[in-house]
C-alpha cells in the first residue's frame, strides 16, 4: 500500500509551570497531520490491530469516555492521529516506569494543524517520549517494524538520567502532598523547598541544616569511633594501618576475627567481615584501599548488620540485613546459580531497586569465593551453600522491632556527630533487645544515607522516611499554615502593570517583609533595582524564587509568557489580573479574538490558594468573569462607585471592593464603606498622579493582604517612582 507521509512536528514548547492546560509541568507539541486528516484510526487498515498489538495496556486508557477500555471505544470509533499519538506517548511513558496520565489534543483554527500536549517532569525525558511515540505512530499506520523494547530502553535510561533519585524523589513527594512547592537548581538531586526566605535545600537526604563539620566527622570512621566511644557509645575496637603487613600485625593485636574496611567508604564497597588468615587479612586490605584515604582493621563482631534512621532526633526507620547465598543443585556452576538470583525483580543496576545485582567480578565476591576455595565455574553438590556477600544487603524492615535502648543509642550518636539527618549502622544479635546486653555496637555514622532501602524493604512495609525529613524540615504548626510559602502576589494583564507591581511590593516591604519584585521595569529587592532588563517572565520569577533574602514576592507576567513558559510558581496568595488585552500579538498561538483570552488569562486566577485572593478589574467583564473561577476570595476593583458588579459582590457575598466615587477611594466591605483618601491626596512624592486603574489594583492587592489602610497611604506618599525608560537610561 502507498505510504502516508510523516506527521510533522512543527514546534515543540516545554511548560515549565502551570498554563492554560493544567498546573504541572506539559510538552506542547504543535503537529501537521497532512494528508491523515482525512483518515480517522478506523480508516487506516490494520492501524488498531498492529497499535494494540504493540502496547496492550491501551485497554487501561479511559479518555474522554471515562471507563476502562475507552480510549479503545474511541480508536474502533475513529479517533485522529494527533489524539493516538498523545495515548502512545502516554503509554511509552507507563512502560518506562513513568505514571503518566495527562493528555490533551485540540485542533486549531487550521485544518489539520491540533495542539498536542502531554505532561512529564523532565523536558528532556518528555521529547525522548515524543520521538519515540512518533516513530511508533508512523511504523503503526505505514506497516512498518518498531522496536518496541529499544524504545521503552530508551526512555527509561533518560529517566534515569534526569529524575531525581529515589532518597530526593520521597522527600519531594512528601513536600508535595504538604503543597509545599519545589525547584530543581540543577541537573543532579539539589533540590530547594519552598519559596525565598521560606525555602530549605536538600541533597539526596542531606538538607541545609546538616552540617558540613558533622559530616566531615562522620566520613572520618576512626575519629568517629573515638568520638562515639568517648561518650560511652559501644563501637568496635580498631587501628588505621598503612600497609598489608602492618594490617596482618594489628590483627594479631586485636584478636581474630577482624573487619578490614576503608576509613571514609560508603555503600559497604571495600569492606571485609570475619578475617582469620594472614592471607585473607592482607588481600582485604588491598580490596580496601582504592576505597578510602586510610584502611581500618577492626574487631569483628559477630551479629547482624542494621541500618537505624535517626532524623531530627528521633529513629524513623530500620532494616537489617542478610547474607547473599547460593545452594547447590550438583548440576550447576556457581556462575549459572547466581544468574538465578539476579533474577529476583528486586535486584537491578538503577537506583529504583533495594538490592543489587551479584556481580562476581566484583573484588569483595571473589575475594569471598576464594576464601572458601571456589571458583564461578564451580559446581556445589547438592545443598551445598556458597556464600557470595556478607553485608550491603539491608532490606528487610525492622522498625517496630527496636529496643528502646538501641534506638537511645542511635540518636545519641547522631547528636555526638551533630547530625540532623543520619544513618547507623549497627551490628546486632537481636534489635528488639538491650543493646550493651548482647554486645552490639556502632559501626558507623552516616551523612546523607539512601533512603531507598526503607521505602522498598524486600520484606515488610514500606517507611514514610520522606515525610519524616519533610516534617523535620517544614515542622508542623496549626491547622492551614502554609509551609515553606512566602506571600506571593502575581499581576497579570498589560496595563500599566510595571508601576502597580512595583507598588504593591513596596507595600509590602512598608509592612515589614523583605520584598522582591520580577516586573516589565526590571528586578527590584526592597525598591532597590538590581536587574534593568524585563523580568516579567519565567526565568526572572524563578531567580527571584530562590533569592533566601525575599520574604514576599511580586511577579508581573504576560499572556505570551503563559503560552511559552507557564507560570515559575506553582501557587500564589493574590493573583491580579487587570485585563484582557493583547490577543492582536498572539495569533502565533491560534489566539484570534478577545474571548480567547479568557483562557490565557484565568491561569493567574486559577493558582490563587484557598487562602488567598483574586483581585480583578470589575470594569472589564471578561476579567470580572474570571471571579467564578477564584479559590479564594475576590476584590473587585472599579472606576465606577455604581459598578453593576461591584454592588452584586458587596450585597451577594459581603464581598471587598475598591472604586472611585467622584474624586475619593472607597473601601467597602459588604455595606461598610471606608474612604482611603482622595485622588489628589493619593498621589506619589512630587505630585505625581499615578493612573488611577492601576494605582486602585495594588490598593486592592495590599489590603487582600490585610496590609493597614493607613500603611497603604502612607505608602503611597513615599513610593519614589521612576517609569522604565528613565530607570533604563539612568
Amino acid at each position: 500500500m502507498a505510504k502516508f507521509k510523516d506527521i510533522q512536528l512543527l514546534r515543540t514548547t516545554y511548560l515549565r509551570g502551570p498554563s492554560v492546560w493544567t498546573y504541572r509541568p506539559v510538552l506542547e507539541v504543535w503537529l501537521d497531520l497532512g494528508e491523515l486528516e482525512d483518515y480517522p484510526s478506523n480508516k487506516l487498515a490494520g492501524f488498531n490491530e498492529r497499535l494494540t498489538a504493540w502496547l496492550p495496556d491501551l485497554i487501561e486508557h479511559h479518555c474522554g469516555v471515562g471507563e476502562r477500555g475507552g480510549f479503545i471505544q474511541r480508536l474502533e470509533g475513529g479517533t485522529w492521529c494527533g489524539h493516538v499519538l498523545e495515548h502512545i506517548i502516554i503509554e511509552l511513558l507507563n512502560l518506562a516506569g513513568m505514571p503518566a496520565e495527562f493528555g490533551q489534543t485540540r485542533e486549531i483554527s487550521q485544518r489539520g494543524i491540533y495542539r498536542m500536549v502531554f505532561r512529564c517532569p523532565e523536558e528532556t525525558v518528555a521529547r525522548t517520549a515524543l520521538a519515540y511515540g512518533h516513530r511508533l505512530i508512523m511504523a503503526a499506520i505505514n506497516d512498518e517494524s518498531f522496536d518496541l523494547k529499544a524504545a521503552v530502553k530508551a526512555i527509561k535510561t533518560e529517566i534515569n538520567d534526569r529524575y531525581l533519585g529515589p532518597s530526593t524523589g520521597c522527600i519531594v513527594d512528601a513536600a508535595g502532598e504538604r503543597r509545599i512547592p519545589h525547584i530543581r537548581l540543577n541537573d543532579g538531586n539539589l533540590v530547594q523547598l519552598g519559596y525565598g526566605a521560606a525555602q530549605r535545600r536538600i541533597w539526596t537526604a542531606e538538607s541545609d541544616q546538616t552540617s558540613a563539620i558533622a559530616e566531615g566527622i562522620a566520613q572520618d570512621k576512626d575519629f568517629t569511633k573515638r568520638l562515639l566511644a568517648a561518650c560511652g557509645v559501644p563501637v568496635p575496637e580498631g587501628q588505621i594501618v598503612n600497609s598489608p603487613e602492618e594490617a596482618w600485625e594489628v590483627a594479631q593485636d586485636i584478636g581474630f576475627p577482624v573487619t578490614v574496611k576503608p576509613s571514609d567508604g560508603n555503600h559497604a564497597r571495600g569492606v571485609t567481615l570475619d578475617l582469620r588468615d594472614e592471607a585473607d587479612i592482607k588481600a582485604a586490605f588491598a580490596l580496601a584501599q582504592p576505597e578510602g584515604s586510610d584502611v581500618i582493621v577492626e574487631r569483628f563482631i559477630d551479629g547482624t548488620e542494621h541500618r537505624i534512621l535517626v532524623v531530627g532526633g528521633k529513629v524513623v526507620a530500620a532494616c537489617r540485613g542478610e547474607t547473599v547465598s547460593v545452594a547447590g543443585n550438583g548440576k550447576s556452576t556457581v556462575r549459572e546459580l547466581v544468574a538465578v538470583v539476579n533474577q529476583d525483580p528486586r535486584r537491578g543496576p538503577e537506583q529504583e531497586y533495594p538490592l543489587d545485582w551479584i556481580n562476581l567480578e566484583a573484588p569483595a565476591v571473589k575475594l569471598e569465593l576464594k576464601r572458601q576455595n571456589v571458583t564461578p565455574d564451580t559446581i556445589p553438590a547438592q545443598g551445598a551453600s556458597v556464600l557470595l556477600q556478607r553485608n550491603g544487603n539491608m532490606a528487610i524492615d525492622c522498625t517496630d522491632e527496636v529496643h528502646p535502648e538501641v534506638a537511645y543509642m542511635a540518636t545519641l550518636a547522631a547528636k555526638i556527630v551533630g547530625l540532623d539527618i543520619a544513618g547507623m549502622d549497627m551490628i546486632l544479635q537481636d534489635v528488639s533487645r538491650p543493646m550493651k546486653e548482647q554486645g552490639g555496637a556502632i559501626l558507623e555514622v552516616n551523612a546523607g544515607p539512601g533512603l531507598l532501602m526503607h521505602l522498598k524493604p524486600t520484606s515488610g512495609a514500606p517507611r514514610p522516611v520522606g515525610m519524616a525529613i519533610a516534617d523535620h524540615l517544614f515542622p508542623r504548626t496549626e491547622e492551614g499554615t502554609a509551609a515553606g510559602r512566602i506571600p506571593l502576589v502575581g499581576i497579570a494583564g498589560t496595563r500599566n502593570n510595571g508601576f502597580t507591581a512595583r507598588l504593591v511590593g513596596w507595600l509590602l516591604q512598608l509592612s515589614g517583609k523583605l520584598t522582591g519584585v520580577a516586573s516589565s521595569e526590571g528586578m527590584f529587592l526592597s525598591n532597590r533595582q538590581t536587574q534593568k532588563t524585563n523580568t516579567a517572565n519565567w526565568a526572572g520569577a524563578h531567580r527571584l524564587l530562590t533569592n533566601r533574602l525575599a520574604q514576599a514576592a511580586v511577579i508581573q507576567t504576560t499572556a505570551r509568557s503563559i503560552l511559552e513558559e507557564g507560570l515559575a510558581y506553582d501557587r500564589c496568595l493574590v493573583g491580579v489580573v487587570t485585563d484582557m488585552d493583547g490577543f492582536e500579538q498572539l495569533p502565533d498561538h491560534d489566539v484570534h479574538e478577545q474571548s480567547q483570552m479568557t483562557r490565557v488569562m484565568r491561569t493567574q486566577i486559577d493558582v490563587v490558594l484557598d487562602e488567598g485572593a483574586g483581585v480583578l478589574n470589575a470594569d472589564i467583564e471578561q476579567v470580572a468573569d474570571l471571579a467564578r473561577l477564584c479559590d479564594g476570595e475576590v476584590l473587585f476593583y472599579s472606576m465606577q462607585a455604581d459598578s453593576p458588579v461591584v454592588a452584586a459582590h458587596r450585597s451577594e457575598s459581603e464581598g471587598r471592593a475598591v472604586f472611585v466615587r467622584g474624586n475619593q477611594v472607597i473601601l467597602a466591605t459588604g455595606a461598610a464603606e471606608r474612604v482611603l483618601g482622595t485622588l489628589d491626596a493619593l498621589s506619589l512624592p512630587g505630585g505625581l498622579r499615578p493612573d488611577t486603574p492601576a494605582l486602585l489594583a495594588a490598593i486592592a492587592a495590599a489590603w487582600s493582604m490585610d496590609i493597614a489602610p493607613d500603611l497603604i497611604v502612607a505608602g503611597i506618599k513615599t513610593f519614589d517612582y521612576t517609569p522604565a525608560a528613565a530607570a533604563t537610561a539612568a
